[in-house]
């Protein structure tokens, strides 16, 4: 390693931290006007005022909670920076530490068997000393036909991952590799490579082919009563073809299905992931954890080596716990129309918390420290006084024999559901199990600890994957993910309570922000969403004049927002309009459905009413959701729950125009007087119809199949029509 040389740079964004700054001031100094305006009616006489109390309350509450949600998002702007990293500089391979690599997956009728095998295939071939790197595969299904297919993989993997290797492939996924019509210059003038990568074709087709049968054969219905109730099952999975005369260098792959009982709850992912931790103590026991979801397959080799860049360094802080790396997806069409790609966490919020104190642990994709998550009880003299497990040991090679009979028999204990009866597992030590977020819960507590974590996003994706390309699998997924993030935010461990130990005020504020967000949004977009609108119904005016001075305060504070989200999508990301006009949207959709939904849940588990639920997101592909996800075009084809509060908006804010339409035309003696009071409320309904134009073209225009169906909209104009009723007469 060139000493006089650093291993990374840290780049401080400082024309973003100038514009994102002068605009937090001038937007502060605007909602400072805006709270004035509304907290002087209360000072006004009755006689020159015509609005009820109620609504003016209401919509004020609103505001103040979007104000309160913008103020705390203003810490992921504070300090946006960048890094590079030099792996070329590391030390030689036989000086570099051992990582173990996780891959979870928990239902083969959701997760497709072949991107598990993907994934698991792609982390053996990583640019890294094989005998280095540990390869872990959780099946929380524990389906034996996962088993047969991962062996299948395992077989493939012995020809490809030298294939990889002495030809320099650019990816580790065979699957993206082979599929791909790009070829490397000068590739086909070797007509040994010509050769080699036909046999490499021929035996993937072979691979695929054996793992369809296997998974076409597989009894569904004993699968789903087993995922619930089986013992633990470890394999070491070493065997190599018979036909290969010459044993090839590959790194440890072991299966793992921990036991499952009805009786004991298995605490979902992080149950499965503490698990690996303990069982990969005891076999491998590497310094580091690289964390992969099923379908996160690794696309650049070398981010093991670029990863170690940060805990290689000795100038480097010793309190680094993890380097979190993006989540990429490789099936984002041109619109992305619910915002797979969730662009603005991994372009802008990271970038931001990275430059604070460090980002938020995020599902997969990271190079976790063992010792952040073991602590100090990895130490302790008794060991099974907490059932911890002892951090001295040493890599253990499972060949055959007594001693690797014991060391399996162990890690099947390891591996039990009874084993953190009465331990500081899930609590302490380990991946945390209060939230069903367990990254987001995990990330706080390691940061309140003392540690550090940095962000790492090279221009070359390091993992690709798939994401949620329909509007229900989408919406579940985000409910879930909210759902998780307000069961910390009502809890004692809410980071407006809980305090910073060993954190900064800017970054509490950021993870406060994340997890009040959901809470504050879908109070705040439901007040905006129906109270101007009953008022504008009525008649009643919520906002000054046109030509009122004050009018300005809300035209201001609307431009600026505006105007910032523009900047930092279309500008600052490099997207295109369309990006910008398609994330505002989804985002007003997910706050009145997503939102809402994840907090009515995490508060009726904090009340015993329910109990907190994990789904797997199903990646399935359907070729016809697909066709209408690449043009654009929104598939209503979801559950009720989701549809049903996206129509009945939309109901309610046409009537709210008409209403006022027909008050003008019949009733209203006023004349401009009128009209110009109503501005404000006026444009509020038409910003909606018009953000939410998809919503009505599912209704009345479109004829295919993923239209909201006309039960839907019944269903949805009943609860419009109570909401301007009740609404009325309880506001007006």
């Amino acid at each position: 390693m060139e000493k006089s040389l650093p291993l990374h740079l840290l780049h401080v964004n400082i024309s973003a931290i100038i514009i994102n700054r002068s605009h937090a001031i001038f937007h502060f100094i605007a909602i400072l006007f805006l709270i004035h305006y509304r907290l002087s009616f209360f000072f006004r006489s009755p006689e020159t005022s015509t609005t009820p109390t109620l609504p003016w309350l209401l919509i004020f509450f609103s505001e103040l909670l979007l104000s309160l949600s913008w103020l705390l998002s203003q810490s992921y702007r504070w300090r946006p920076v960048y890094r590079t990293v030099f792996p070329e500089r590391l030390p030689e391979d036989d000086e570099l530490p051992g990582i173990d690599v996780f891959v979870c997956t928990a239902d083969p009728n959701k997760e497709p068997t072949v991107e598990v095998m993907n994934t698991v295939i792609s982390a053996l071939a990583m640019d890294y000393p094989p005998e280095k790197l540990h390869v872990y595969l959780s099946d929380d299904a524990g389906s034996d036909a996962t088993l047969r297919c991962m062996k299948e993989a395992w077989n493939f993997a012995t020809y490809w991952v030298p294939f990889r290797r002495k030809y320099g492939i650019g990816t580790g996924c065979p699957e993206v590799y082979l599929s791909s019509s790009e070829v490397d210059i000068g590739e086909f003038k070797d007509s040994e490579f010509k050769a080699e990568k036909e046999n490499i074709e021929q035996k993937y087709e072979v691979m695929k082919q054996r793992v369809m049968e296997i998974v076409q054969h597989r009894d569904v219905v004993a699968l789903n009563t087993y995922s619930r109730d089986h013992p633990s099952i470890i394999e070491v999975i070493n065997e190599y073809p018979q036909e290969e005369m010459q044993q090839v260098k590959m790194p440890q792959f072991v299966y793992v299905s921990r036991e499952k009982r009805p009786s004991h709850h298995h605490n979902f992912k992080a149950g499965a992931l503490n698990v690996l931790l303990r069982v990969s103590t005891a076999m491998s026991n590497s310094p580091y954890i690289l964390v992969l979801d099923c379908d996160m397959y690794c696309n650049d080799p070398t981010s093991a080596r670029q990863a170690m860049c940060f805990y290689c360094d000795p100038q480097t802080s010793p309190s680094i716990a993890f380097v979190q790396f993006p989540q990429t997806f490789r099936n984002i069409s041109e619109d992305d129309i619910y915002d797979s790609e969730i662009r603005s966490i991994f372009k802008i919020y990271w970038h931001g918390l990275d430059g604070v104190g460090g980002t938020v642990l995020s599902g997969c994709n990271f190079y976790i420290k063992r010792e952040a998550l073991l602590g100090n009880f990895s130490k302790e003299e008794d060991p099974m006084a907490l059932k911890t497990l002892v951090e001295d040991h040493k890599p253990n090679s499972i060949t055959h024999g007594e001693s690797s009979r014991m060391l399996l028999e162990k890690a099947n204990e390891l591996a039990s559901c009874s084993y953190e009866n009465q331990t500081a597992w899930g609590s302490e030590v380990g991946f945390m199990y209060f939230s069903v977020v367990e990254d987001y819960f995990t990330g706080f507590t390691l940061h309140r600890k003392g540690w550090k974590s940095v962000y790492l996003c090279p221009k070359r994706p390091q993992f690709l994957g798939t994401s949620t390309t329909n509007f229900h699998e989408s919406s579940v997924q985000w409910t879930r993910w909210r759902a998780g993030i307000i069961q910390v935010a009502i809890s004692r461990f809410c980071p407006l309570i809980c305090g910073p130990l060993n954190m900064s005020w800017v970054h509490l504020m950021c993870y406060s922000g994340l997890a009040l967000e959901p809470l504050m949004h879908c109070l705040s977009l439901w007040g905006f969403a129906l109270i101007p609108q009953l008022c504008l119904f009525n008649g009643i005016p919520l906002y000054p004049k046109v030509s009122d001075p004050n009018f300005n305060i809300f035209s201001i504070i609307f431009v600026s927002a505006i105007s910032k989200s523009l900047h930092e999508i279309v500008v600052a990301s490099g997207g295109e309009l369309r990006i910008w006009r398609n994330e505002w949207r989804i985002w007003m959709m997910r706050a009145i459905t997503c939102c809402t939904y994840g907090s009515l849940d995490a508060v009726l588990d904090k009340l015993g009413m329910k109990e907190a639920s994990f789904l797997p997101t199903n990646k399935v592909n359907d070729d016809e959701q697909s066709k209408l996800y690449e043009k654009g075009v929104f598939d209503f084809r979801a559950a009720t729950m989701f549809v049903a509060p996206l129509v009945t908006v939309i109901l309610v804010n046409i009537a709210a125009l008409v209403g006022h339409f027909v008050r003008v035309l019949v009733v209203d003696d006023d004349g401009d007087g009128y009209w110009e009071a109503m501005v404000g409320q006026m444009f509020l309904s038409f910003y909606i119809l018009v953000s939410n134009y998809a919503v009505l073209e599912g209704m009345v225009i479109r004829r295919d199949k993923a239209i909201i169906p006309l039960s839907v909209t019944l269903l949805s104009a009943v609860f419009s029509v109570f909401i301007l009723l009740v609404g009325s007469a309880i506001l007006c």
